[in-house]
């Protein structure tokens, strides 16, 4: 009975892979073995001073950092990461902040972390797209690794303008002021995991993490991808 349920619900709601279009398994869901296997992960999470932390030296202190996945144009990931952005397929951001978490439970590090923090989005931006898909990442990651998700902590409060084309101190004045902190956050001593989508100079990441290392907290870094150069 439950497979002939199945078998029904599969033929008005097709189960297809989003990176392929094939037909998905049972125990399958957004993208098939093949297809999830063809992602270009990092490792990063089992390396102490990869690519990611050295984005920051001498910039902000950050304890650890990592991205899942290499970010590359052209390539089934770029077009999951535009679907979940900008095509209202939260079902994607989930699965892969779910991921991201699983990758972290890799770390020597996870242990330390208090609670999962995802960067904000402007409130305009987000009646437009729907949601934060930083914040929908970010539950991913707290559901797969049991931390708290906490939210409301970071405030932007300028939307900035698109940071495409732009270069590293480009992006920087582009956001260095769009962020405040919430006046009564208390992060003394609290070690926190910033989430994002992808990585490219950081500079979001930066001005995040600034205000939240001078407030008194640890600051680490989870993305879902990297933009190498």
């Amino acid at each position: 009975m439950k497979s002939l349920l199945s078998s029904l619900l599969h033929l008005f709601y097709p189960h297809t892979c989003d990176g392929c279009g094939m037909e998905l398994t049972d125990t399958e869901h957004i993208l098939c073995l093949r297809c999830h296997r063809r992602l270009p992960f990092t490792g990063y999470q089992l390396l102490h001073d990869n690519p990611v932390e050295k984005i920051f030296w001498g910039r902000v202190n950050i304890r650890h950092a990592m991205a899942t996945c290499y970010y590359r144009k052209a390539t089934f990931l770029q077009q999951l990461i535009y679907q979940f952005k900008y095509n209202q397929r939260e079902d994607i951001a989930t699965y892969f902040g779910r991921l991201m978490g699983h990758t972290l439970q890799q770390s020597r590090w996870l242990y330390e972390i208090d609670t999962v923090l995802p960067v904000p989005m402007h409130p305009s931006k987000i009646r437009q797209r729907g949601y934060n898909q930083a914040m929908v990442l970010a539950g991913g990651v707290a559901a797969a690794t049991a931390k708290t998700l906490s939210d409301g902590i970071l405030i932007r409060h300028q939307q900035a303008t698109s940071q495409t084309n732009k270069g590293r101190l480009s992006r920087w004045h582009n956001v260095s002021d769009s962020f405040s902190l919430q006046p009564d956050a208390d992060l003394k001593n609290k070690h926190i995991l910033l989430v994002d989508d992808v990585i490219t100079t950081g500079a979001t990441i930066e001005a995040c993490s600034r205000l939240l290392v001078n407030a008194g907290a640890a600051v680490s870094i989870c993305a879902l991808a990297f933009a190498r150069h």
